[in-house]
């Protein structure tokens, strides 16, 4: 019994990972609520942390005007160089900005990647969707949200509901990693096999 819970256990935490796909795509007429994104960010507490010092913090934006002055400081889809991000109806309806607390430390070593992984494999779990942005002006981005200097800005998280579908496909044989839109205008991520990733 105890090896077919460890069994199950393991194949949720497998499906969250193969659900969790970046979305770039918002419906923005469905709003989240502070107290899931509090949920969110409340995870990021057990998460493993180099040194244990735990100097990340987040600053929440869930506000329509504050999600406005954010939209405009951040890069989308670079791979997608004739798109220049979601339109009007399609954009995040929340953010997570995740930052340094240098009066800690001036090296958050690998937890902003751990901590990352936490929320968006929560938010898939909750049902909403998430696309991890590190392509921004921090120096702005401190300014119009109004961060205290000693917070650096090291990644923005956007959240809401997927207007878009996306799905794995196989690497390509010429090893091209770029996502990509189908016909069906679904978002395509090429993953390596297992076998490719053991030396």
């Amino acid at each position: 019994m105890e090896k077919m819970d460890m069994d199950g256990k393991f194949e949720v935490v497998r499906k969250l990972l193969m659900c969790n796909r970046s979305v770039r795509r918002f419906d923005g007429s469905r709003a989240v609520d502070y107290e899931t994104l509090l949920k969110l960010v409340d995870l990021t507490r057990y998460c493993a942390s180099g040194r244990n010092a735990q100097p990340l913090r987040y600053r929440i934006v869930d506000s329509a005007e504050a999600c406005e002055r954010l939209f405009p400081l951040l890069a989308w889809a670079g791979y997608y160089t004739d798109w220049s991000g979601p339109s009007e109806t399609e954009r995040p309806v929340a953010y997570l900005i995740q930052c340094l607390d240098t009066g800690i430390t001036a090296n958050q070593l690998c937890d902003d990647g751990l901590q990352l992984e936490a929320i968006t494999l929560g938010a898939t779990a909750l049902g909403l969707n998430a696309c991890i942005i590190k392509a921004f002006n921090a120096e702005k981005l401190s300014e119009v949200m109004d961060l205290p200097a000693r917070y650096r800005p090291l990644y923005v998280v956007a959240l809401g509901y997927a207007a878009e579908k996306t799905r794995i496909v196989e690497m390509p044989a010429n090893g091209d990693f770029k996502y990509y839109r189908n016909a069906a205008d679904e978002q395509c991520v090429p993953k390596r096999s297992l076998k490719e990733l053991i030396i």
